[in-house]
């Protein structure tokens, strides 16, 4: 069973094909970069990290994208014997709590879905369409980054809105949830009895958010109604006083559109370092510029605040998992995040942080803080062999 996986993103779209009949292999790894910018370029990779295609290519929006990186994929052979094609899909709003089966009834249900997410779902839909036009006889499977967080407690879901807001669909959503799915089934095969207790994990890339697991299942996180509330992310501003953006509306005279700019596209690292929304960047220039140590400093606080909230909304901690790209990497982010978190038993061993060990707590400290990849992929393509696959128990809800 060959299972092609996508995920799509504002620039870029990243893709892999898993044989998962008698494991779980990944054949290949793609991405297209640069999406509605100039010199956009197409890779793609085999199991042994040989270049298969490497070429740039003018892909004008998320559509040129895909039909490039199926065009690769059928001109090298690598689309022969598919099973399915598998989908993250950011927003599934309230309705969708576990992956589905793609059909013209959920692709309309994302659109009417669009104001959710306006900034997600109409390239979604449009992967969806161009996808099934490409390969009309193969099944395909949405899987939803929010659908993980869909079982938290009221208390952590619910805004202290009037209840009718809650009723149409205003509630923290959450996100990065493969991200969430992959580490705890990972972690359940490294440590069972570590799953059962109280975990936090913090994903940390270019978009961070963190959450607490109590038996596999989230508790609370810190995204919300939007990826854009939280932590300091990239670019994104994390939390933020409501009042701010009334401010800019009323005061400032922005419009809406300019907001979501700022919020979103101009905020963060970036803005407040006013360098660069990667952390390798500012690390790396962070002794000469001040503006980018205060905002190293700003991310790790926040951080810290999360961690410490969770720990106290699971009544206390045994598990700390730092992943993505700045918590798989960046061992000087993660030291300055448990400097201070003592007094909750997070204690790090510094040699084996700075080599970035599979665990990087001391013998024996009442916390084991861990650094575990995340394989949002695999998660991917482990649900579509779920769905696809009814026998096996899939996780379907009838729409």
């Amino acid at each position: 069973m060959r299972i092609l996986t996508l995920n799509s993103g504002s620039s870029s779209l990243k893709a892999a094909l898993y044989q998962m009949d008698t494991g779980e292999a990944r054949l290949l790894s793609a991405a297209v970069e640069r999406i509605g910018l100039a010199g956009g370029r197409i890779r793609m990779d085999d199991a042994r990290g040989a270049t298969v295609l490497d070429q740039e290519a003018v892909l004008t929006d998320p559509g040129a994208a895909l039909r490039a990186l199926f065009d690769g994929l059928r001109h090298h052979g690598l689309d022969q014997d598919l099973a399915a094609i598998g989908f993250r899909i950011v927003q599934g709003g309230s309705r969708f709590s576990a992956p589905q089966r793609v059909t013209p009834d959920l692709v309309a249900a994302l659109r009417a879905m669009v104001p959710l997410d306006p900034d997600h779902l109409p390239q979604a839909c449009a992967s969806l369409e161009a996808a099934a036009r490409r390969y009309p006889d193969l099944p395909q499977v949405a899987c939803f980054d929010t659908a993980f967080h869909r079982h938290m407690p009221w208390v952590a879901q619910h805004y202290a809105l009037p209840r009718r807001f809650a009723a149409a669909g205003i509630v923290r959503f959450g996100f990065h949830g493969l991200s969430y799915e992959s580490i705890v089934q990972a972690l359940r095969v490294l440590d069972p009895a570590a799953v059962a207790g109280r975990v936090v994990i913090a994903h940390l890339g270019s978009g961070a958010s963190m959450a607490a697991v109590r038996g596999g299942l989230a508790i609370d996180t810190s995204m919300g109604f939007t990826p854009l509330s939280g932590l300091m992310m990239g670019t994104r501003c994390g939390d933020l006083d409501p009042g701010i953006v009334l401010y800019l509306l009323q005061a400032q005279g922005m419009s809406p559109a300019a907001v979501n700019a700022l919020l979103n596209q101009q905020s963060g690292l970036l803005g407040v370092s006013e360098v660069s929304a990667d952390m390798r960047d500012l690390l790396h220039c962070e002794r000469t510029d001040p503006r980018a140590a205060e905002a190293i400093a700003r991310f790790c606080y926040q951080a810290r605040k999360y961690l410490g909230a969770y720990a106290a909304a699971l009544g206390g901690l045994d598990t700390l998992v730092f992943t993505a790209g700045i918590g798989e990497r960046a061992a000087t982010i993660r030291a300055r995040i448990c400097t201070g978190m003592e007094y909750l038993g997070v204690l790090l061993d510094e040699a084996r942080n700075a080599g970035h060990a599979p665990v990087i707590s001391r013998d024996g400290a009442p916390v084991t803080v861990r650094v575990i990849p995340t394989d949002e992929d695999l998660m991917i393509a482990r649900h579509t062999r779920r769905v696809i696959e009814p026998k096996e128990g899939a996780d379907h809800v009838d729409l």
